[in-house]
């Protein structure tokens, strides 16, 4: 009798266990895996997608604000663990520079592919015909004026932890535009819903994978093509002295850690190496967050629960 109670009871610990309730072994190490929380929505929903899976494996999970370039100091120095989206086209080279430290490791593309640039709604258009060829701007910046602005246009950029180029960028191509700082991604997506919805004029950064070019209509502006001279070399392109002007590269978004991760805890570290994501799941996720006012735990929880399927297996589950 007690050794079918006894096979009874491993029985059902397995079975919760392929369930999610618990984790099918102990983890490795008791010490907190710690996961970067940068500042935009859908960068946010990926930090508790993965560390939601990594809870349901057992570990201690516990997240960090940090800044989107300098937080691969923290990782270098063991104080942070995971950077679960680093956008090779404003991040790229702060994680190449961590890489060739030794102490922080580029676990691959996470599937999402980014683009960033300036982007304006379809019907701006009729203020500016010569739309998306950038030179139009250099005619119709007026059309993208306020009154703090004017006669030059209002560029809104992303928050200036978020780099960019912009300030560059305007000058390297004599563009007759102000750059406008964003606080926080949130605000700059509220001046475009209240833009939008009265069909006022705005030129701002754009970047997918997002919710707002699904929902908005509209177009990125289209500057020469991006190549890594434009960056590095002032002889390059349209301004033979000064670098930036061309468009923003474009390219995957990477998934970073700490060094020593795949020693101290290599079942985390193989999760985080097989997790993939598309840019299509992220949008919707966000927009849920951004425009159905969800708390961005509350979707990391549900896509979880919804996706056992696919995420079991990076867990070894």
């Amino acid at each position: 009798m007690l050794r079918k109670l006894t096979e009874a009871l491993a029985i059902g610990a397995i079975a919760l266990g392929l369930s999610g309730g618990v984790a099918l072994a102990d983890p490795e190490s008791k010490d907190p895996i710690k996961i970067t929380l940068n500042d935009w929505t859908g960068e946010l929903i990926s930090a508790h997608i993965i560390g939601g899976i990594l809870q349901k494996g057992g570990y201690n999970v516990e997240y960090a604000p940090a800044d989107m370039l300098a937080q691969f100091t923290g990782v270098a120095s063991g104080d942070l663990h995971v950077v679960i989206e680093v956008w090779a086209t404003t991040a790229g080279e702060a994680l190449d520079a961590a890489v060739a430290t030794g102490k922080v490791e580029n676990l691959g593309e996470s599937g999402l592919q980014a683009r960033e640039d300036w982007w304006y709604p379809e019907y701006m258009k009729e203020k500016c015909p010569g739309l998306p060829d950038w030179k139009a701007l250099k005619d119709c910046a007026e059309a993208f004026s306020t009154p703090e602005t004017a006669p030059k246009g209002r560029y809104l950029s992303g928050p200036v932890t978020w780099g960019g180029w912009d300030e560059e960028r305007v000058q390297a191509l004599d563009l007759p535009f102000e750059v406008v700082r964003a606080g926080t991604d949130a605000a700059m997506f509220a001046e475009l819903k209240s833009a939008y919805e009265r069909k006022a004029p705005i030129l701002l950064w754009i970047y997918v994978p997002h919710w707002a070019p699904i929902k908005y209509k509209g177009e990125f502006v289209e500057f020469p093509k991006y190549t890594k001279e434009c960056y590095e070399d002032p002889a390059w392109g349209i301004n033979k002295e000064m670098k930036y002007d061309c468009a923003k590269p474009t390219g995957p978004i990477y998934k970073a850690a700490w060094a020593g991760m795949k020693d101290k805890w290599p079942k985390a570290y193989a999760a985080l190496k097989a997790y993939q994501m598309d840019n299509a799941t992220i949008g919707a996720l966000a927009a849920r967050v951004d425009i159905d006012g969800e708390k961005v735990e509350d979707v990391a929880a549900d896509w979880i629960a919804k996706n056992e399927a696919k995420w079991k297996p990076w867990m070894g589950m």
